[in-house]
């Protein structure tokens, strides 16, 4: 009975750590938190505001929402693909008294409705932020902004951009450039 037990908990064990990290890898996005300061110093940057709606695209253990929420005063929407990711975000959001003002939404960011959005939160790859840049332009308002840490909108221009943490604000529509064209006229 306890080797029945310890095989079917290892079997437990191991399919949800297939969940927490195959799944999000499947899809070209494996979860990588950031580091707080980080996520303050982005959303001080986009300038998020009480009551603006920030959508975290891949929102992994849900620390950018919960942040926007609880610092900024905003509501929040994650968007993830993991399963178990999804529930972690729920679990801490309820547990944070903060579960009023943060929705999870499991699914495929490319998918999104980010109509609403005033204020997109991206922490990907090069490559997945120039295939969700047509789907921004797309979908969000003008006056909107993306923030992304890390990779830049290579056809954007920033209206901010932080050297030192590569974090890269764009306020939509985007202005044609790149970070260089930024450089340049700061430079100024």
């Amino acid at each position: 009975m306890i080797l029945l037990l310890t095989y079917g908990f290892s079997l437990l064990l191991v399919i949800l750590v297939s969940l927490w990290i195959l799944v999000p890898a499947l899809y070209g996005l494996p979860p990588v938190p950031t580091k707080p300061e980080r996520i303050r110093k982005a959303l001080r940057l986009a300038n998020i505001q009480p009551n603006e709606v920030l959508y975290d695209l891949g929102a992994g253990d849900g620390r950018v929402l919960l942040t926007a929420v609880r610092e900024f005063g905003a509501r929040a929407v994650g968007i993830e693909v993991g399963p178990m990711q999804c529930v972690l975000i729920w679990l801490r959001a309820v547990a944070s008294g903060l579960g009023n003002n943060i929705q999870v939404r499991w699914g495929n960011f490319y998918k999104a409705d980010l109509r609403d959005a005033d204020v997109v939160f991206v922490y990907a790859t090069s490559k997945e932020v120039v295939k969700l840049a047509p789907h921004l332009e797309k979908q969000m308002k003008k006056g909107a902004r993306v923030v992304s840490i890390s990779a830049d909108f290579p056809e954007w221009e920033p209206s901010v951009f932080d050297n030192h943490d590569l974090i890269f604000v764009y306020e939509m529509p985007p202005t044609r450039g790149s970070v260089m064209s930024y450089m340049l006229k700061t430079a100024k």
